[in-house]
């Protein structure tokens, strides 16, 4: 990058977006005072969240973990890039959200904290990706993108102007969500004890 040139602050955003989380969540795990209905209702949405990614990650693959620069191989319109351009970040809003009603530390203030910030994230994110696809798609993802919008979804499945690239592969889904399957397991976990301890404290 040439000095005269502005850095630009969305390739940041993109190559640390995998460290953003661990303050929200460390005040999820540290300040959670859980109830019975909050778990529940807090653990559906996570899992919502959750089959939204895997269904994206199962057929995206290994790509979506990268940190450098934003990139990829291949234009993926099926499954749930169908329906939303970005069900990954769709699906992880929706997992740090269940995290934060499960949690029900610092009701509701945490949540919306939670949910404005990753909101504001993704979108710096996904504008950085858009420059990539446009470029490197052309015709193909502007009519995909006129189509599919960035974070809420399309009624109907849309239907590409060529096949799809890729298919989904539980097994590739499977080591790909790997990672986020451990922090979630782990995040949940604590968050259940703290509820267990307070039943005892009762």
């Amino acid at each position: 990058m040439k000095e005269d040139q502005p850095r630009d602050i969305r390739g940041i955003v993109f190559k640390y977006r995998s460290y953003t989380p661990i303050p929200f969540l460390t005040a999820m795990v540290v300040f959670a005072q859980p109830s019975t209905q909050t778990l529940l209702v807090g653990g559906c949405i996570a899992i919502l969240g959750e089959l939204i990614r895997f269904w994206g990650v199962a057929i995206a693959g290994s790509e979506t973990r990268t940190t450098g620069d934003v990139g990829g191989t291949y234009l993926i319109t099926n499954g749930p890039f169908a329906f939303v351009r970005n069900p990954l970040y769709v699906g992880n809003i929706l997992l740090y959200a269940g995290a934060a009603v499960m949690a029900n530390a610092f009701a509701p203030w945490l949540l919306i904290s939670t949910v404005v910030w990753f909101y504001i994230q993704y979108t710096l994110i996904v504008s950085k990706e858009e420059d990539y696809l446009a470029q490197r798609f052309g015709e193909a993802y502007a009519d995909y993108a006129a189509q599919v919008g960035r974070f809420f979804p399309r009624v109907t499945p849309y239907q590409g102007l060529r096949p799809p690239d890729k298919r989904f592969n539980i097994a590739e889904g499977l080591r790909s969500e790997r990672r986020t399957l451990q922090a979630i397991g782990i995040v949940t976990l604590l968050i259940v004890l703290r509820y267990v301890t307070q039943e005892w404290e009762l």
